[in-house]
């Protein structure tokens, strides 16, 4: 199995970056993208039947999104991008998944540009040391990477 450059799929403005970056290597290794969107449950709502279908609801966004990340991921590396979504907290999602699967290889996140600072899940990771019971490296890219930079660093 190739190996496998695991991004998450977050709302920030540098996740593109990761994702670009992902792409090229994987492409230029013979890998393959993995795209993690992590969903929330809905709402602490009385009802089951409300709370199951904002559940539903939530799903559905985020395979509709995985879906349009997935051909620009599979146009940039070549190959088509492996789609996982985990409910939940961030950080419990990353760890279940890198622990489940053995291919992948690297955790790619892209840094806040313009000052913000690194962005809530680096600074988990960072300050915690790994992602749990196994050794992983994380990529960390510059959110503001252009194409032309990302092409000659990848």
């Amino acid at each position: 199995m190739p190996r496998k450059f695991l991004v998450v799929v977050d709302d920030s403005p540098e996740f593109e970056t990761a994702l670009r970056y992902a792409a090229r290597r994987a492409r230029s290794t013979g890998g393959r993208v993995a795209l993690l969107r992590v969903i929330g449950h809905g709402s602490d709502a009385h009802w089951s039947g409300v709370r199951d279908e904002i559940d539903r609801q939530l799903r559905e966004e985020a395979e509709a999104l995985l879906m349009r990340l997935g051909e620009e991921a599979a146009d940039r590396s070549g190959a088509p991008p492996l789609f996982l979504i985990e409910e939940g907290d961030p950080l419990a999602a990353l760890r279940k998944v890198v622990d489940e699967d053995p291919d992948i290889k690297i955790l790619i996140l892209a840094s806040g540009g313009g000052g913000r600072g690194p962005g809530p899940l680096i600074s988990a990771i960072l300050k915690q040391g790994s992602l749990g019971g196994r050794k992983l490296p994380v990529t960390i890219v510059p959110g503001e990477l252009s194409d032309s930079e990302i092409e000659d660093l990848a």
